[in-house]
């Protein structure tokens, strides 16, 4: 059990000093090594090595288009002279029928690519899409979006990065780069005061510069944490809009606030009237509805 803890916590280190393109490259290669196996047969079958094509990437959907800097690295990583050229770019409005980028390079590239590169821009501009009506909803006041860690396995990098395009921002990224005393952390501790006291003695003892974000269940809770101090940042969960201004009142700017749990499209706005800072929704990403793409070779 302690290797694994120990191979997890070693994982988790060596992404945090990758850039994105690095985490793309071990996302791609992982994901080409899923799908291609030991051989593309259906393509090795019937397409000479050395042959050439093109393809375009034909639009099926409206919405906002995510995933088509992503595209061209995924072609890139696999064929760094392949000839890539975008029509669009992320974060454009798109309608069916246009076309976001053009390719040349080998077809046996194409071919392996394919499939990656629609499951990435179709789930991403899905995220982007629903997003960016959040985020038009509010347009005009001073609350932010966020997203959560209701990601898929593996493939968050790229989710975020999607939340990012359609007008939202990213919460943390993962367990590593914030301390959030959440309400099992809480319970399992023994209360408030003492998830606070332990939290900041051990980002002390490590020398650690991470935020600390506690979540807050009801206004007496959030008289605690206010009474306790040391803490960045105060999560109003499942907290109605009224409750949302009373606990407001309550932190008078001291903390940065997040309100969190029942939020949706239809109720977002009232939310955002309170003055809350942050609004976090998992919705962004697991409620998304992919958008249908297709890539089409192109005979010449």
């Amino acid at each position: 059990m302690a290797f694994f803890v120990g191979f997890a916590m070693l994982s988790c280190l060596v992404l945090l000093m990758l850039n994105f393109d690095e985490q793309l490259k071990v996302l791609v290669e992982n994901a080409l090594k899923e799908d291609i196996g030991d051989g593309d047969h259906s393509t090795l079958s019937c397409i000479s090595p050395g042959a050439k094509g093109k393809a375009v990437l034909r639009i099926k959907q409206n919405g906002i288009l995510a995933g088509v800097a992503v595209a061209g690295k995924i072609f890139k990583l696999l064929e760094p002279s392949a000839k890539f050229n975008a029509f669009k770019k992320d974060g454009d409005g798109m309608k069916a029928g246009e076309l976001a980028f053009e390719l040349e390079a080998h077809v046996h590239t194409i071919l392996q690519c394919e499939r990656l590169t629609l499951n990435c821009m179709q789930r991403m501009s899905g995220i982007a899409t629903l997003t960016h009506e959040y985020a038009a909803k509010i347009r005009g006041y001073k609350t932010k979006i966020l997203d959560t860690r209701k990601t898929t396995p593996n493939f968050r990098l790229l989710e975020k990065e999607a939340v990012r395009i359609g007008g939202g921002e990213n919460h943390r990224f993962g367990l590593y780069d914030m301390i959030m005393l959440k309400d099992n952390h809480i319970d399992y501790c023994g209360g408030i005061e003492k998830a606070i006291e332990k939290a900041n003695a051990y980002v002390h003892a490590k020398k650690l510069k991470l935020k600390i974000e506690i979540e807050t269940r009801n206004i007496d809770d959030v008289k605690r944490v206010v009474a306790a101090g040391r803490v960045d940042r105060i999560m109003l969960d499942n907290f109605l809009p009224a409750q949302i201004e009373e606990a407001l009142n309550i932190i008078n700017g001291k903390y940065e606030t997040e309100a969190s749990g029942g939020i949706n499209i239809n109720n977002i706005v009232d939310y955002a009237k309170t003055g809350v800072d942050y609004i976090s929704i998992g919705a962004l990403i697991h409620q998304a509805k992919s958008l249908d793409m297709s890539l089409k070779a192109v005979l010449i």
